[in-house]
């Protein structure tokens, strides 16, 4: 089961995305969860079973550089 995701949660994926990076922001929730790449900024989409079986731990929460 899928742990509760807030938006900003950043999450760390069991296999690394093309670019090196294993860690993603939750930019979007519903039936699909949205996934930005803290890497490269590329956006996906997928399946919260997807989602639920690639994740490896929930690092925390994306800091604010703005304050």
């Amino acid at each position: 089961m899928l742990p509760d995701l807030q938006m900003g949660d950043v999450l760390r994926l069991r296999k690394p995305h093309p670019c090196g990076s294993t860690d993603w922001i939750v930019v979007r929730l519903g039936a699909d969860i949205g996934l930005k790449c803290l890497g490269c900024g590329r956006r996906i989409l997928l399946p919260r079973r997807d989602v639920a079986r690639r994740l490896k731990t929930i690092v925390g929460k994306e800091v604010d550089s703005e304050t």
